[in-house]
């Protein structure tokens, strides 16, 4: 059957014609620091003492995080519906003050049921405060001329959120226990987000000069999302996002272990590691500089082949620190690709009357896979060691690096007004 023509948005000459833009840029970039900061990266911190006051094991507080990743991803198709009809303010600003309370709430947690049921909660809110609805709304608001700009000015300074949040919840922890921590950072996320939020996001998108007129917008809406769903380019797009999303968590989770298992000191390691935060930032800022002059399916391709031979070389050079050194850097630059990338080319192709519903479908079997990365990471681990592990990842990254370039190549669905040469 022939897909339906894909509508997308031409490019904008320009953005928003006052400051009001770059204001809800600036709001976007502290709530997604402190949002990433508390209701994620904190946990890392909180895990080992959660587990010692509940009495269980860590695994098990391990696994309160999993459902949580698993309520997101239930999330994420509902919330880019609501986004594109009714915009994000009353989302955000309601998903900040639960996910405030949560917090509180998970402060008193005295049974185990008690902590999955609100990290399943913290799992549903962050769907409606994190990365894809902040970003939807900058995908509404700016023309394809600023757009990337604004997606980066977010993801740099939210990049910095766990270089913040790790040592101000270790400290916390230290002083004052884990359930006086998320008691402070719950006031600081409540704080923080709850006002920027009401006050920063627009209560509705943007309008799109260059899409259909307001009355259309129901129906086209629709059909946008149908013809996204029967693009060939989409399902390219979902099977190099799905298959680099698993490669970055496993290796996130697993990287320590391959360092220390290959001779190196745990401190070597954690502080090797701890590169990969400040690189994802490096990489965005190499995409976002680059994407004018070489097609940005080129370069993220490139980035992503350039992570499968990064990974590779730890299992020939790792064991000496140069070697760790420079595998890790190299693996670290594609770190943050994706969180640009998607939104890029999701943007370009199909527009932005749909945006968010289409960003959601995407996210759906991304943060599956997110999920399950480190399970089956672990079950490689344990039955072959890290070489397993390490050439799971980089065929990960192969499979990305190929999905990408499809992408590229795959022809336009019949009735598409986007041209090849204008395309992405």
């Amino acid at each position: 059957m022939t897909p339906a023509p894909v509508v997308a948005a031409g490019p904008r000459s320009g953005g928003p014609p006052h400051a009001r833009g770059w204001r809800l840029v600036a709001a976007l970039a502290v709530t997604q620091t402190v949002g990433y900061g508390v209701l994620y990266y904190s946990f890392a911190v909180l895990m080992r003492p959660i587990a010692t006051t509940l009495g269980v094991s860590t695994a098990t507080v391990t696994g309160a995080m999993t459902c949580a990743i698993l309520a997101g991803a239930a999330m994420a198709v509902p919330v880019g519906r609501w986004l594109d009809r009714h915009g994000g303010r009353a989302l955000m600003t309601t998903g900040s003050l639960v996910a405030t309370g949560l917090l509180v709430a998970w402060s008193q947690a005295q049974h185990v049921w008690q902590l999955y049921a609100v990290l399943v909660g913290i799992g549903a809110t962050g769907a409606m405060v994190l990365y894809e609805p902040a970003f939807a709304v900058l995908v509404s608001w700016f023309g394809a001329a600023r757009r990337a700009k604004a997606l980066l000015a977010v993801t740099v300074v939210a990049g910095f959120a766990s270089a913040i949040f790790l040592p101000l919840a270790g400290f916390l922890v230290d002083r004052h226990g884990w359930r006086t921590a998320l008691l402070v950072l719950a006031a600081v996320h409540g704080i923080v987000t709850v006002p920027l939020h009401a006050l920063a996001v627009p209560k509705r998108p943007r309008p799109d000069p260059d899409g259909p007129p307001p009355a259309a917008t129901g129906a086209t809406r629709a059909a946008v999302v149908r013809a996204a769903l029967a693009d060939t380019r989409f399902w390219a797009m979902a099977v190099a996002f799905v298959a680099h999303g698993a490669a970055m968590t496993a290796m996130t989770f697993h990287l320590v272990g391959l360092l220390t298992d290959a001779g190196h000191p745990v401190t070597f390691a954690a502080t090797v590691v701890g590169l990969l935060g400040v690189l994802s930032v490096t990489g965005r800022i190499v995409l976002t500089g680059v994407q004018r002059r070489i097609r940005t399916t080129t370069v993220v391709a490139a980035i992503f082949a350039v992570q499968a031979g990064a990974a590779l070389s730890l299992l020939v050079v790792g064991g000496s620190r140069a070697g760790a050194v420079v595998g890790v850097v190299a693996f670290g630059l594609g770190f943050g690709i994706a969180s640009l990338a998607a939104p890029a080319l999701l943007a370009d192709r199909y527009g932005t009357v749909a945006y968010a519903t289409i960003a959601g479908s995407l996210a759906v079997p991304i943060t599956l896979a997110r999920a399950g990365a480190p399970l089956g990471a672990a079950a490689l681990q344990a039955g072959g060691g890290y070489p397993p592990v390490v050439l799971g990842i980089s065929g990960a990254c192969l499979v990305a690096a190929v999905g990408i370039l499809v992408r590229a190549a795959s022809p336009s669905p019949v009735g598409d007004p986007i041209s090849d040469s204008a395309s992405i």
